[in-house]
């Protein structure tokens, strides 16, 4: 069932970028299916490898700013994806800011609409019921 939830939200991740392509101006994909699911499949692994290092690396400015820095850490992690795909194009900072917005805010939707781990609802009627 990871398989299928995984597919899933690289699914719901390549809409985004479809939608983010055509929203916000100097945020280009090429064209297709598999391009949206190639630069999907691309930013969740460098969500997932780079992500954690600079979240840790901007913590402090994190908490400075209440959060509003991952704004700009999405921002640099959707540049970074655009710069080894040649799929992705992102024509500026404004774009990148905009569009790491969009991205992130949508990708921790598919999070939660399809989370990898199945809750334990169990342990979850538990603690509602103490």
């Amino acid at each position: 069932m990871v398989i299928v939830r995984l597919a899933l939200r690289l699914v719901a991740i390549a809409a985004v970028f479809y939608l983010v392509a055509h929203v916000v101006p100097g945020i280009h994909v090429k064209s297709g299916f598999g391009s949206l699911l190639w630069v999907a499949v691309l930013f969740t692994v460098v969500n997932a490898v780079v992500g954690p290092i600079l979240r840790l690396l901007t913590l402090p400015v994190i908490v400075l700013t209440l959060g509003l820095f991952l704004v700009v850490v999405n921002a640099l992690l959707l540049a970074l994806t655009a710069w080894i795909s040649s799929d992705l194009a992102v024509d500026n900072v404004g774009a990148a800011i905009l569009g790491g917005l969009i991205v992130g805010v949508c990708s921790w939707v598919a999070e939660l609409v399809f989370p990898l781990r199945k809750r334990d609802h169990h342990r979850d009627h538990h603690h509602q019921t103490t």
